[in-house]
């Protein structure tokens, strides 16, 4: 059930009328209304998803009440290196079987031996990625005695299967969102208009600027050679801004959903297109990703603790995963390694600053040095982001190659005249994004000290705006749904 069907239009009013009708009676209730609405919610997509996100629940429940009663640190371990195997397992199968089958059969062949890949007919199950992790967070903070082990089966499973953040995130700490299952929810008005703003700025993101990226630059990358070199640059800029609108939109309706129903979800994505370098952009791209890499891969690793060399071996690896961790494909192996290799050099550059506020906190207008460092930063990341687009590596390079092949065209203006209505829209969306750039997101104090009429006239418009987009046209899918 996508959240721009009419689907989910109907499915979400009657959840909220009944889930709040609850909150009278008793919070369990409650709880395993949320449990049964997500079920229905992931199920709709194929009815056999549910046995996996159904098992990998019940063993890590019941992993984790296992460690809050043993002391023995070897039987700990045991149950942290079960949980472990057991989730990794069962997304190593369902996402890297073929990958695995494929390349150990290529490998063979480079030698001059035929081995014969069998393939397997394997759906990969929507959002495993996410809530695999999510639930190992739990085990290894247990492990760790950084969280009490749950004692309510229904708020655990609750916690795993939330539907506002299941498919996509963002990828919850067990310690931030299970303990709000445990407490009384209350329903605040401010607190759900402002939730519902969040998801209509989520669908402006998704609907009239994503998808309308998706739309326009499909030709370029299906057939680059029949493309100018200028066209192709801004199809990879326009693809950067298509991935940025399509899965911040995505976070921005699941904490607007959540929201709705009482419940706090974290920071996913904090302006990271006016990053000023890429330690800066990494700091506010996919935030819970970055997160949970750091403190579950990168410092028991060793972090930057050792020596120089470690520490660029560190970054390698978790930056290589986090490329694999999106997909069974060398294209994003590829994209993780170079993002490794440009951190890797940005941090070494005598002139990289760690930025803390967001560019221009206290101004209006970036200083010309913040304005070079976003533009710089910007191109590079669109250029790394067409290996995420392309559906394999030398069809990148190809890419590339075309596209370097006349950079003065870049520059062209009858490139950009074909698609002005669509830079019109990129633009006001920037527009939006820079002055909310110092709030959750873009929309939430616009028009602020507007009158009530003309502030809801401009959200009405915004609304009739994503329906004509989103029913107009063939839909375009989130794009990390596919991971």
């Amino acid at each position: 059930m996508l959240f721009t069907t009419l689907d989910f239009g109907l499915f979400l009013p009657l959840v909220f009328i009944v889930y709040w009708a609850l909150s009278r009676i008793d919070l369990q209730v409650q709880n395993v209304l949320l449990v049964v609405v997500s079920y229905v919610f992931y199920g709709w997509w194929d009815w056999r998803f549910l046995i996996l996100i159904f098992l990998s629940s019940v063993i890590d429940f019941a992993v984790g009440e296992a460690l809050g009663k043993s002391e023995h640190q070897g039987r700990r371990k045991l149950l942290l290196w079960t949980s472990l195997a057991c989730n990794l397992g069962m997304l190593g199968f369902f996402k890297y079987h073929n990958f695995f089958i494929e390349n150990f059969a290529a490998a063979f062949s480079f030698f001059g031996r035929e081995i014969p890949a069998e393939r397997l007919d394997l759906i990969l199950p929507v959002g495993i990625s996410f809530y695999t992790f999510q639930t190992l967070s739990y085990t290894i903070d247990v492990y760790r005695r950084k969280l009490q082990p749950a004692e309510d089966p229904f708020q655990f499973l609750a916690f795993v299967s939330f539907f506002p953040q299941l498919v996509a995130g963002p990828i919850e700490r067990a310690r931030d969102l299970l303990p709000q299952f445990n407490r009384r929810r209350v329903f605040h008005y401010d607190q759900a208009v402002d939730g519902c703003r969040q998801i209509l700025w989520g669908l402006v993101k998704k609907v009239v600027v994503a998808d309308n990226c998706a739309h326009a630059i499909q030709y370029m990358f299906e057939k680059p050679t029949e493309v100018e070199p200028g066209e192709l640059f801004l199809g990879a800029l326009l693809f950067f801004i298509q991935v940025y609108g399509d899965f911040s939109g995505y976070s921005d309706i699941a904490i607007g959903l959540a929201r709705l129903f009482g419940f706090q979800l974290s920071l996913n994505f904090s302006f990271p297109l006016f990053s000023r370098n890429l330690v800066e952009f990494w700091q506010r791209w996919h935030i819970t990703l970055t997160h949970w890499l750091r403190d579950y891969l990168f410092i028991p690793m060793g972090g930057s603790r050792g020596s120089t060399l470690k520490t660029i071996r560190n970054v390698m690896i978790v930056f290589v995963l986090s490329g694999w961790w999106h997909g069974p494909d060398w294209k994003y192996i590829t994209w993780g390694g170079l993002h490794g290799v440009a951190m890797i050099v940005t941090v070494a550059l005598p002139f990289r600053r760690r930025y803390q506020e967001v560019v221009a906190y206290d101004g209006k207008f970036p200083a010309f040095r913040e304005i070079f460092g976003i533009l710089f930063t910007f191109l590079m990341l669109s250029f790394i982001t067409v290996f995420f687009r392309s559906k394999t590596v030398p069809d990148a390079l190809a890419y590339l190659y075309l596209m370097g092949s006349d950079p003065l065209s870049w520059l062209s203006w009858s490139v950009y005249s074909k698609y002005i209505s669509l830079l019109v829209t990129v633009g006001l969306f920037f527009l939006i994004e820079w002055k909310g750039r110092r709030e959750a997101y873009g929309l939430a104090r616009l028009g602020w000290k507007w009158p009530r009429m003309l502030r809801w006239a401009l959200y009405l418009a915004l609304g009739l705006v994503v329906i004509h987009f989103n029913f107009s046209r063939p839909p375009v899918d989130f794009i990390y749904f596919q991971f």
